[in-house]
């Protein structure tokens, strides 16, 4: 795999051919929800490989059919946490690569009256701080919804924490930098800017919208 781009410590942007290639199926204005939603699960699984990279390791013995060796195993529970709704678009390709993980769910939206992120679901597992925790959201925008969800989730007691998103905007990282400067973000790409509306340029439009057909 090849090795990802490191452009300052909390960040993390992804420089793979297969990446590069799905994702450009995702901005694609003509790519339907069914392929939309696999280019996304397959990314996620791509991306995911490198994410866990950090996770620590514990040695155990085991014995295969021949004799007793050592093994390897990732200590503690790891916590997959998609932002609804879009984020849920990533978990199967994250299950996929690692099915013993449990998947909590945060649900934000923007309230209308002061424009910030407000939950409206927080259903997660009770000891995060027993393991790695890894927030899932396809797009960082503005960051709010990302700062406030990471917020959310060291109040349930995350204390390994780090972030997979699709696309991201300057303005997300440097949010996200701000507020959480030890969670990594890490990102198939770091795209130009956001406009007057809050969507990320080039981007690929609303993720939640192509992802279930509701465009």
């Amino acid at each position: 795999m090849t090795p990802p781009i490191f452009d300052h410590p909390s960040l993390v942007v992804f420089d793979h051919p297969l990446i590069r290639h799905k994702l450009t199926h995702l901005r694609d204005e003509t790519t339907g929800h069914r392929a939309f939603r696999a280019n996304m699960a397959q990314i996620a699984g791509l991306m995911v490989y490198e994410v866990t990279r950090s996770f620590m390791s514990e040695t155990f013995e085991v014995r295969t059919p021949m004799t007793v060796t050592s093994g390897s195993r990732v200590r503690g529970e790891i916590t997959v946490v998609p932002v609804l709704r879009a984020g849920l678009g990533m978990i199967d390709g994250i299950l996929e690569i690692m099915p013993e993980a449990r998947v909590g769910h945060l649900g934000l939206a923007r309230d209308e009256a002061t424009l910030q992120p407000k939950a409206y679901l927080n259903k997660l597992p009770r000891d995060l701080d027993t393991g790695p925790v890894i927030l899932v959201d396809p797009m960082l925008a503005t960051g709010g919804s990302a700062s406030v969800a990471v917020r959310m989730l060291r109040d349930a007691g995350a204390s390994d924490l780090r972030m997979i998103c699709l696309v991201a905007a300057p303005e997300g990282v440097e949010r996200m930098r701000a507020d959480h400067p030890d969670v990594t973000v890490y990102t198939a790409a770091l795209d130009e800017r956001l406009n007057e509306q809050g969507y990320i340029m080039p981007g690929l439009g609303d993720a939640g919208d192509r992802l279930f057909g509701t465009t």
